[in-house]
């Protein structure tokens, strides 16, 4: 079995919500299958969790699993949605997968969750609550712009707080779409399919070149 540090050193690992989501599986299953040690997983000092893909891969292989995400995942819209209130990330999900939009849509509960996997995902649209204990949705939409992989993702920051309260926290990146809590799901609708739309134009365009 490795050891700690050696699994520490590695640098092919995701965190508890993606290895979920490759896996098509609850996180309170891959939690359980970690704590049996079916899946090869440490924490960090901040004790944030990390799952060593080999393992996840590895797991898939003994039991006849396909990669969902990149099942699922190709040709759709990709959508990260992180938020530290459940009940948001729920509403939001639901409200997704009712739409029937072709969107592949991840929710994450920390933006520290979202910075450990936003490589692998590379998602298309972030939407992000600003107040989050820890790392916030500051801190996460200015380290994400500041990166030219993420030069053309669409950054949507939903939140309660008013202008002048942002602007004390130093304000959002260039080009970050502000909307309000509660977030109006008729308006989400609408941007999401928009982003379809303009997804399927970008793609038509391509192939027409």
């Amino acid at each position: 079995m490795a050891t700690k540090t050696s699994l520490e050193a590695q640098t092919d690992f995701c965190g508890t919500f993606f290895a979920a989501k490759l896996l098509g599986l609850s996180v309170g299953t891959v939690q359980s299958l970690v704590e049996r040690g079916e899946l090869e997983a440490w924490k960090t000092k901040g004790g944030h969790r990390r799952i060593s893909l080999q393992s996840v891969r590895d797991y898939q292989a003994r039991n006849g699993l396909q990669t969902q995400f990149g099942v699922t995942g190709q040709g759709l819209l990709k959508v990260l949605v992180v938020d530290d209130d459940q009940i948001s990330l729920e509403l939001i999900r639901t409200a997704v997968n009712k739409w029937q939009l072709p969107l592949d849509c991840t929710v994450m509960p920390s933006a520290m969750e979202a910075l450990i996997d936003i490589n692998s995902l590379r998602p298309q649209v972030l939407l992000t609550d600003l107040n989050m204990p820890g790392v916030d949705g500051f801190a996460l939409l200015k380290t994400l712009r500041s990166n030219p992989v993420f030069a053309h993702m669409v950054m949507v920051a939903v939140s309660a707080m008013p202008d002048e309260d942002i602007a004390k926290r130093g304000g959002l990146p260039e080009h970050t779409v502000l909307v309000r809590k509660p977030l109006d799901m008729h308006w989400l609708h609408g941007f999401m399919t928009a982003m379809v739309a303009d997804r399927q134009l970008k793609n038509v365009e391509t192939v027409a070149d």
